[in-house]
């Protein structure tokens, strides 16, 4: 490899890894935490955190791991010497439907919740129903996807 090359690689473990870092939070921390909390306090908050997720340095990682590791895969198959191509496409399958789960299944649940009427506890609590363990679900899926990526490319330094 070159140095480009090492440093595309470089680029999509760390962003890769980040992105695992802020899906296994919410799994390990913020998700288990606000269960314990009424339905009320459950929305405000989680609405507060999802209007303040979509911020320039979240963006940079969210659309720049992927874009790095499809560069380091394409890289790395330009050179077929390369032993650790089977790493670098296994990371890029993985990254990509990590972001294809947030994009077609957490953000649209997030839309959902805040566009969900919430004046009284009946409209809260069936907010919250319609929400939390589907995102939770599927964030554990793209927590678990995104931390396999970080491995695999890893693997492939």
């Amino acid at each position: 490899m070159n140095g480009f090359s090492d440093a595309t690689l470089i680029a999509a473990i760390v962003g890769n890894g980040l992105l695992a870092g802020v899906f296994l939070a919410f799994s390990c921390g913020v998700s288990p935490g606000l269960r314990r909390v009424d339905d009320l306090t459950y929305l405000t908050v989680f609405r507060a955190i999802n209007r303040r997720i979509v911020n320039p340095v979240f963006m940079v990682v969210f659309l720049g791991a992927p874009l790095a590791t499809a560069a380091a895969t394409a890289l790395h198959l330009a050179a077929p010497s390369q032993s650790s191509s089977a790493f670098v496409v296994a990371g890029l399958v993985l990254a990509l439907f990590a972001f294809a789960v947030t994009a077609l299944v957490n953000v649209p649940l997030n839309n959902a919740l805040d566009a969900a009427p919430s004046d009284d506890a009946r409209q809260r609590a069936d907010a919250r129903d319609r929400f939390e363990q589907r995102w939770n679900r599927w964030n554990h899926v793209r927590a678990a996807t995104s931390i396999a990526a970080f491995v695999l490319l890893v693997f492939a330094v």
